[in-house]
């Protein structure tokens, strides 16, 4: 069992937030959901800890706060 890691882990977080963006862009709402969903479900397979994915999922929600 894992534990997700909410304190900034990114070298840049700015450059990922805007590179979120640019990978958006130029697409209408429907293909952009679509991308992001990709985009999620990939990430979801690269951490593989279902742990790990439903902590997530619960703080995406509002369910809990990250600590």
């Amino acid at each position: 069992m894992g534990k997700l890691n909410t304190e900034m882990n990114l070298a840049d977080g700015d450059a990922t937030y805007a590179a979120l963006v640019k990978m958006t862009e130029g697409l209408d709402e429907a293909a952009a959901q679509k991308a992001m969903a990709k985009l999620v479900l990939l990430l979801a397979n690269h951490i593989g800890d279902q742990d790990v994915l439903n902590e997530a999922m619960q703080i995406a929600r509002g369910d809990k706060v990250a600590v």
